[in-house]
């Protein structure tokens, strides 16, 4: 059960980061960054 809860409030914290980066002007570009970084690790 611990890491189930765990898991969760992970992916909200990850929801809420997005949703703020969003509103800001260099958010979009972190994101991108982000999306580089994890095509990366997967190749």
């Amino acid at each position: 059960m611990k890491v189930k809860t765990r898991k969760s409030s992970l992916k909200y914290r990850k929801k809420t980061g997005f949703l703020t980066r969003m509103k800001t002007r260099g958010g979009r570009a972190i994101i991108s960054n982000q999306r580089k970084r994890r095509a990366n690790k997967k190749n």
